[in-house]
């Protein structure tokens, strides 16, 4: 693969004040330390995929009261949904790996630097809302541990001074989250599970396996979600192997683990997300395991906050990622402090957005691994445009909204009145990710053996 080289200007290497060892650069050209091993991709990734949020988007899995599926539908479908999801996820990190390049770099080698920089806006409008609502989300987290309502503003504040750290050394905090965190993590998961599953767990929808492909797409999503981000942390992987197969076991066990976690919680108190929560604090001592998952979910902050750096970097290449970490963890404080809950016309706008990465992986990979790809791409910062690879990209996120249109006013407008209009009805079997992946996917195979060799 080739990459613009570094200059001299722009080897100074960070290293961690506590051991001495090389940190992420502090611009974009140049080389990433190879630190990470296995077992701290295995531990990031586990750490990523167990989250607050999943616990409470269990729901999206179980269905709507009155048409909730079945148990063993439910569990089916978060297996299923993850290993499909978290594969397509490993795929992005191999790439990242091998190239050595943060995520949005490594589509100036897809799409030239110019036409990269469209993709690197819209995971800087993702990352930024995301980050926003992981806050959101530690903060009533803290707020159901302590009792109290009151302290919104602190727990943001004390959230965002955190994340904003960890980014500043991002290796060092990948090698903390698995020495320390992932150790206490597992504690507590293994502590909620015990209890919540000694208890009765109800099965209201016993038998129903109608949903089941669009709860499994739902989960697919989730996992899909980190691909944009995947290669700001593989690039630093010691092989390509230890990349792929750490990201892969990591988040599929943590995430199933995660779900499967949140299901029981959610049958336990009468599918009421909203008190799912409460479940954890009403076992024995829960609020002190609860407090761990809490304190846990900076990981998530801060995989939001350094990956928006990373983007930006695609943009600004010799900016330094301190100081784009240290803004960017302001303005998620700042914002975060001054709401507590997420607009729902924003919620479906970070949904919106994630849903153009699924073809757009299918595009990346297809031309990496059977396209230009093979022969090397060029990611500096002069790397031609190759527009025509816009294309297969469209087609798949036209694919994907076209079977299910994002909830935003007008916008799923649109989409249903294109489907009535050729007489479309969206069945259980149209899984738009899957069917986006395809499409994009074939799309590009086909425009690659269209086109003159270069």
């Amino acid at each position: 693969m080739t990459a613009a080289s570094p200059s001299p200007a722009t080897t100074t290497v960070l290293e961690h004040p506590s051991h001495g060892r090389p940190e992420a650069p502090l611009v974009l050209d140049t080389a990433p330390p190879r630190t990470l091993g296995f077992r701290d991709q295995f531990a990031l990734w586990a750490n990523l995929g167990i989250s607050l949020i999943g616990f409470t988007s269990a729901a999206t899995v179980l269905g709507a009261q009155g048409q909730e599926l079945s148990i063993t539908a439910a569990a089916t479908a978060i297996v299923l949904g993850t290993v499909i999801g978290t594969a397509m996820l490993a795929v992005a990190a191999l790439i990242g790996s091998r190239t050595g390049a943060p995520a949005m770099a490594v589509l100036r080698g897809l799409f030239g630097t110019r036409l990269s920089y469209l993709p690197t806006v819209l995971n800087v409008l993702q990352c930024v809302g995301w980050g926003i609502y992981e806050l959101l989300v530690i903060s009533s987290g803290a707020q159901t541990v302590v009792g109290t309502g009151g302290w919104h503003w602190l727990f943001v504040l004390a959230a965002g001074a955190l994340t904003t750290a960890l980014t500043i050394w991002p290796l060092g905090s990948i090698a903390a989250l698995r020495k320390y965190v992932a150790i206490g993590v597992g504690i507590a998961m293994v502590y909620f599970t015990v209890q919540l599953g000694r208890h009765h767990i109800p099965n209201p929808g016993r038998g129903n396996w109608h949903g089941f492909l669009s709860a499994t797409d739902a989960i697919i999503a989730v996992s899909v979600s980190f691909v944009p981000l995947a290669a700001d942390y593989t690039r630093h992987s010691r092989t390509a192997r230890s990349a792929f197969w750490g990201t892969f076991s990591g988040y599929t066990v943590a995430q199933v683990w995660c779900y499967g976690l949140g299901l029981i919680a959610l049958l336990q108190s009468q599918g009421d997300a909203r008190n799912l929560l409460g479940s954890f604090t009403g076992v024995a001592a829960g609020w002190a395991f609860l407090l761990v998952l809490v304190l846990r979910e900076a990981d998530q902050s801060f995989a939001n906050v350094y990956s928006t750096a990373m983007s930006l970097h695609n943009l600004f290449p010799r900016v330094d990622r301190r100081l784009l970490t240290g803004g960017i963890g302001l303005l998620v404080t700042v914002v975060a402090s001054q709401i507590d809950q997420f607009a729902d016309w924003y919620s479906n706008f970070l949904y919106l957005i994630g849903s153009v990465f699924v073809p757009l992986l299918a595009v990346l990979a297809v031309d990496y691994f059977l396209g230009r790809g093979r022969r090397g791409w060029d990611m500096g910062q002069q790397a031609p445009s190759r527009p025509l690879l816009l294309l297969p990209w469209a087609l798949g996120f036209a694919t994907y909204q076209f079977l299910a249109p994002t909830g935003i006013k007008g916008w799923s407008g649109f989409w249903t009145g294109l489907q009535s209009l050729v007489h479309f009805t969206p069945q259980e079997w149209t899984s738009a990710s899957l069917f986006s992946f395809l499409v994009a996917g074939l799309a590009t195979l086909a425009l690659g053996r269209a086109l003159p060799k270069a």
